[in-house]
């Protein structure tokens, strides 16, 4: 097809992999900035009964951090791939991305919320195979 561009497949697969953690990581993100007490609430109320109860004013500020730090990562490293084929940003981005998760799911298991858990199985595959995408 003459006149249309194709990018490869593995160009197209590492930023799409950085567009979803972007996407991900800054809505999630923000929205802990923006609506920090609701986001506070809503843990306090999550972790009510169970031994993180206590830490919550701690984590939250953490998970916060993490996450905004992986959807700025992730983005920036989407516009450095774009521009100049650089990955080494949107790697480190993926795996802020992964840590964070794996930070989400201990706080999901630990608060026995399995069903929420469960949901976080999905964003750690593509968090898991943008690192490895990355790496190469």
């Amino acid at each position: 097809m003459e006149g249309i561009a194709i990018l490869a497949p593995a160009l197209f697969l590492k930023l799409a992999c950085l567009a979803f953690l972007s996407i991900l990581f800054l809505q999630s993100g923000l929205d802990k900035v923006f609506n920090y007490k609701g986001n506070l609430d809503y843990f306090k109320s999550h972790f009510a009964n169970s031994p993180l109860k206590n830490t919550v004013g701690l984590m939250m500020p953490a998970i916060t951090l993490l996450e905004v730090a992986a959807g700025v990562l992730s983005a920036v490293g989407l516009v450095l791939l774009l521009l100049n084929g650089e990955t080494q940003v949107g790697l480190l981005g993926a795996q802020v991305s992964l840590l964070s998760i794996i930070a989400l799911f201990f706080g999901q298991r630990v608060a026995q919320d399995y069903a929420g858990a469960s949901t976080l199985v999905g964003y750690f595959l593509v968090a898991a195979a943008s690192v490895y995408i990355l790496g190469f």
